[in-house]
């Protein structure tokens, strides 16, 4: 097999290409996410807090400047936009949930069972 035919096979694979589909997505997603926390979110925690910000918060010892602020910082944002996620997929679960549990009505009965239907009840009624 050649090199070209390998890698085509490789690259239409299934897998493949919902990996890519995963991932265009999820790019989307975090897009979506961002703008929740940083445009939502954060301006909210900004007013309750008083528009407390860590990022100057930094110790000197010698010529090293520890940005300890930073960290906390990016902490913060880490559970807020963890939160964030936590209740979109909790919503989207939800939903899913009300879709499964709506009673979906049984198919027609084909040809084929319904003259099972009736090879079984001419063998009853001849027993």
């Amino acid at each position: 097999m050649g090199f070209l035919s390998e890698f085509k096979t490789f690259a239409l694979r299934g897998n493949v290409i919902e990996l890519a589909v995963g991932i265009v997505i999820g790019g989307a997603f975090g897009a979506i996410v961002s703008s929740l926390v940083g445009d939502v979110i954060m301006p909210l925690i900004g007013i309750l807090t008083g528009g407390l910000d860590f990022t100057g918060l930094s110790y000197t010892a010698g010529k090293a400047v520890i940005s300890y602020g930073k960290f906390i910082q990016a902490s913060f944002t880490f559970i807020i936009v963890a939160f964030a996620i936590f209740l979109l997929v909790r919503i989207l679960n939800s939903m899913k949930k009300k879709e499964e549990t709506a009673p979906s009505t049984p198919p027609a009965p084909t040809n084929e069972e319904i003259l099972l239907g009736e090879i079984r009840d001419l063998l009853k009624a001849g027993q």
